[in-house]
């Protein structure tokens, strides 16, 4: 079983994940991070590249699909709470999702393409 994050290792690590677009979930122990690729197709791909990741380390996301968007929360069921296996998982994310837009502020609505262009029909 990992252990959960030691303060030193809290104050190392998680600046940088903040930096990249990674925010605390209210209430838990955990980081989300939400992306939005230029297509379903390229949504889907880092999906699939992200699950060899997650089968490779053991350690899988919380993490849901609307079209284009990819909404991903990291916490480590059994430390309980946030371990290194999320820092690692975390980073290798960032690298798989390379040029995706990232939506920094979690408490605006997440849109996806499809909604964002009947939005346009309809003006």
């Amino acid at each position: 079983m990992p252990d959960a994050l030691s303060k030193e290792e809290r104050a190392s690590e998680l600046p940088a994940l903040g930096d990249s677009g990674w925010r605390a979930v209210a209430g838990r122990d955990a980081i989300r991070k939400i992306w939005k690729f230029k297509s379903f197709s390229e949504a889907w791909g880092f999906m699939s590249r992200a699950a060899l990741v997650a089968e490779k380390l053991n350690h899988h996301p919380e993490w849901s699909n609307v079209y284009n968007v990819v909404d991903v929360t990291l916490t480590t069921h059994d430390a309980p709470g946030l371990s290194t296996l999320d820092l690692t998982f975390a980073k290798r994310l960032d690298k798989l999702a390379g040029a995706a837009d990232v939506q920094r502020d979690h408490s605006e609505p997440v849109t996806c393409l499809c909604e964002e262009r009947a939005a346009r029909k309809g003006a």
